[in-house]
């Protein structure tokens, strides 16, 4: 039983061993292809990082000015029930 882990882990790591030099092997090939799709996610991840700031930013200037003004955020018909449970 060990020795047949011990096989199916040398070929695990034999394929990955192989999948690691093919994708290094790509990589050096076609580095401007790769550097464009490294570019291209990292500003992808700065625009959706921007565009949720100023969503956070946006919602919490409205919540100021209505603090300001007086309005209330929370509703006249809303109850909370407490029921205690032993």
């Amino acid at each position: 039983m060990l020795s047949q882990a011990s096989h199916n882990f040398a070929k695990g790591l034999f394929v990955t061993g192989l999948l690691l030099i093919g994708f290094g092997f790509l990589v050096f090939v076609l580095r401007d292809l790769f550097a464009l799709l490294a570019a291209g996610l990292f500003i992808l991840a700065g625009v959706g990082c921007g565009a949720t700031a100023i969503k956070i930013w946006w919602s919490q200037r409205r919540i100021d000015k209505a603090m300001q003004h007086g309005e209330q955020r929370y509703r006249d018909n809303v109850r909370i029930h407490i029921e205690d449970h032993d």
